[in-house]
């Protein structure tokens, strides 16, 4: 994220005579910066530090955000400068605030400790991410900046276009009145280079160590950039497969072999009954943790296609599949992935600075906030800790419990989604901080312990802002938030299926999904518009020729004409057939390319050739808004009313200037 800083002089807004209100009170001003205003040396990066917003009568740094110039221009020749008072911020008013919320400083926990290590490390080269340079960049998450928050001095600048957050039904956050969030791969975004590596290496060596599969398993190693999110692996037939929103397959593999077209469609399309592609028989990938177990699974099959007699005899592709999900879920059982975390979280997590200025933010603006995870208690403090910097004067990771005055209320061993079922009759406990230790709770509520008229908790102090539990069902959440209607509640997850669906389909919360491949899947679409623009005519080229190739056939057919004129228009519909090929053939090699700029393999997240991929019909469905990171949610305002773009038919594309 790059910004010029200038000195301007501003003096205090004295009147306001159009009654501007704060929300719309955003001042932007245009003009030409020469370069004897405004010298690189002079170019300072904006870093804000300060809680709150002030126009001074002395000059002050803005932000200038540096948009790509004209060639005839120099680079800072062509800017913006946005700047707003506190007022025009809409900055909380903290003196109607609940009160300043009491942090626990208690210090301690349980800390895991990690006896498991990998006989092999497996690295792996980073890809080039490139941004276009045509988008203005906003807010730092990493890098060690300060981050760039709506809230902050220099808040309500333009946005990055890929830490947008998308909008598919309109969201009024004044409706909300709680924030919930989901932890692995929501607030903590998972490294894939390292963290799917080790998920993948710790899988191999169950397989072989406890299922008896071949050692030569250990040499293997895993590619982390081939699988991608929404697709569908075929457990009775060893395939892996991408499908539109209509369920049509486009792209199929056996293993790791393309499957030809007559070969989809000798398998998918030749049926009386439309195949619903969901469990028994499929396994969706629709969350980052299943990349490894996927890629796995094609290996495997292309082993035992390979090694028959190194594969015991009845052991078929689903077989093989079912035995994969075991050596994960041992993986998760055992606590070989997260022992290994808790050892350097730094390795395995991306650092997010943007998340506790997020956090804050939202309180300010008198939401609850939740955290509603799957992982246990000791698990979830250890990572908490490194995303909201709880760390001792010497740097050590010794965990405190500092971070939960950034909610009301901590969820852990959820057990989602069964989690998000009103008829779940699962048990709520406390959890005592720094043993960990499970207490009875009558739906939240304290229970007397036997033998004792009064109940005896262990907990320090009965005013903490926040309260640790583990299990229960969605019922005790909105008992412990007195939530009084589902529609008051915005959950951040990453799980289409585990927190999305179920808790839009089953409780109509309002939900967001964090999307991290959106952000490099956006930058590019910017950068590769025109292309896209040039397939289209190429498209349309095709289907002119055709049209005027079927004309000709037809007259050729029905028509009486002469023995010259029916040579004359054979010549012209031969002419039009070899120019059709040659567009074509265009067409298509085009539209491979632009493809494989996205993924080499799968191509575009959210698209199977025309049409919305089936993971992309899933996002429309169930997810209100859609972004790339959850600390976008910084970069707009708490109260924001989020409005979804106008849906087009096809019949008005044509008609409709877009």
């Amino acid at each position: 994220m790059f910004f010029a800083a200038a000195s301007i002089p501003l003096s205090p807004i004295r009147n306001n005579p159009a009654g501007i209100s704060a929300s719309d009170s955003l001042l932007l001003l245009r003009f030409t910066l020469s370069s004897s205003l405004i010298s690189p040396r002079n170019l300072k990066c904006c870093l804000f530090k300060s809680s709150t917003m002030r126009i001074p009568k002395k000059p002050v740094s803005l932000c200038l955000a540096l948009f790509s110039a004209p060639p005839e221009l120099t680079s800072f020749s062509y800017s913006r400068i946005r700047f707003a008072s506190s007022a025009i911020l809409g900055q909380p008013d903290r003196s109607h605030s609940p009160g300043k919320r009491k942090g626990i400083h208690t210090v301690g926990g349980n800390q895991l400790r990690a006896s498991y290590s990998m006989e092999k490390s497996h690295e792996t080269v980073v890809g080039d991410n490139k941004s276009s340079t045509h988008l203005l960049h906003m807010g730092s998450c990493h890098g060690g900046q300060e981050p760039c928050v709506w809230s902050s001095p220099g808040g309500g600048c333009e946005i990055n276009l890929g830490k947008h957050i998308f909008c598919n039904r309109s969201l009024n956050m004044k409706n909300i009145v709680a924030v919930g969030f989901d932890m692995d791969y929501t607030l903590a975004q998972y490294k894939p280079e390292t963290f799917e590596s080790l998920a993948y290496e710790g899988t191999v060596r169950k397989l072989v160590f406890d299922l008896g599969y071949p050692r030569e398993l250990l040499d293997w190693t895993f590619d982390w950039k081939y699988m991608v999110r929404g697709l569908v692996l075929d457990k009775k037939r060893g395939n892996i497969l991408k499908m539109d929103r209509h369920k049509y397959v486009k792209v199929a593999y056996h293993g790791f072999k393309e499957l030809s077209k007559e070969d989809k469609v000798g398998i998918y399309g030749n049926t009386l009954l439309r195949d619903s592609f969901d469990e028994p028989d499929y396994a969706l990938i629709d969350t980052l943790f299943s990349l490894a177990e996927a890629y796995l699974f094609a290996q495997l099959v292309d082993f035992k296609d390979n090694n028959p007699g190194k594969v015991p005899k009845g052991v078929d592709y689903a077989v093989i599949y079912k035995d994969v999900r075991a050596a994960v879920d041992l993986c998760h059982r055992d606590g070989t992935l997260k022992q290994m975390v808790a050892k350097d979280p730094s390795r395995y997590i991306n650092k997010d600075t943007s998340i506790v200025p997020m956090l804050k933010m939202l309180r300010d603006s008198r939401r609850s906030t939740f955290l509603v995870t799957n992982s246990l208690w000791d698990y979830t403090n250890i990572v908490m800790n490194f995303l909201c910097e709880s760390r001792t004067l010497d740097g050590s990771r010794k965990c405190n419990f500092d971070w939960l005055q950034y909610f009301d209320v901590v969820i852990t061993g959820s057990a989602k989604p069964g989690f998000f079922h009103d008829g779940n009759r699962a048990n709520l406990f406390e959890v005592e901080h720094e043993s960990g230790m499970l207490i009875n709770t009558d739906n939240g509520s304290p229970m007397a312990q036997v033998g004792s008229s009064s109940p005896a908790f262990s907990l320090k102090g009965t005013d903490k802002a926040c309260r640790v539990f583990q299990g229960g069902s969605v019922g005790h959440l909105h008992k412990l938030l007195s939530i009084e209607s589902s529609a008051q509640v915005l959950y951040v997850g990453d799980h289409i299926y585990g927190d999305i669906l179920r808790s839009k389909k089953v409780l109509g919360w309002r939900t967001m999904l964090v999307v991290p491949e959106l952000e490099r899947e956006v930058e590019l679409l910017w950068e590769l518009r025109d292309t896209r623009k040039q397939l289209r005519l190429l498209r349309n080229e095709r289907d002119l020729i055709e049209d005027k190739m079927h004309h000709l056939k037809w007259s050729l057919k029905f028509e009486d004409i002469s023995a010259e004129g029916k040579q004359q228009l054979s010549s012209e519909y031969k002419a039009l057939e070899s120019q059709r090929d040659q567009v074509r053939f265009s067409h298509q090699d085009a539209q491979r390319k632009c493809h494989q700029k996205f993924h080499k393999t799968w191509g575009q997240l959210m698209k199977t050739g025309y049409q919305n991929s089936r993971f992309a019909h899933q996002v429309e469905r169930f997810a209100c808004l859609y972004t790339s990171q959850v600390s976008n949610l910084s970069l707009y305002s708490p109260d924001k009313y989020y409005r979804p773009s106008e849906d087009y038919m096809p019949h008005e594309f044509d008609i409709i200037p877009l």
